[in-house]
């Protein structure tokens, strides 16, 4: 299942990018949590990234982790591709 995480640094890690990025790619390693895509953002979040986790329970432990380790905050959505959508638009009509 892919998810998007939108993420804000904390102010003691906004400036140990590689040292972070380090921890949290291990993390997700350990979680078979694989990385699409990574983009940092100004405005509300520091970073958007595309994730393909294996379960909705790795997710959660990896955003869990990622605060209880002081790195910042995590949200996470679920995303789903077009044809997905589309099998739910004609599920809904039915």
């Amino acid at each position: 299942m892919k998810y998007v995480l939108l993420g804000n640094l904390s102010p003691e890690w906004a400036s140990k990018q590689s040292e972070r990025t380090g921890k949290a790619k291990a993390k997700l390693d350990k979680l078979g949590i694989k990385i699409e895509s990574i983009h940092y953002t100004q405005g509300y979040y520091d970073f958007v990234d595309i994730v393909d986790a294996p379960n909705q329970e790795a997710m959660l432990a990896f955003s869990v982790w990622y605060a209880a380790q002081g790195l910042g905050r995590l949200q996470s959505m679920p995303a789903f591709d077009a044809k997905t959508f589309e099998t739910a638009i004609k599920d809904a009509a039915s």
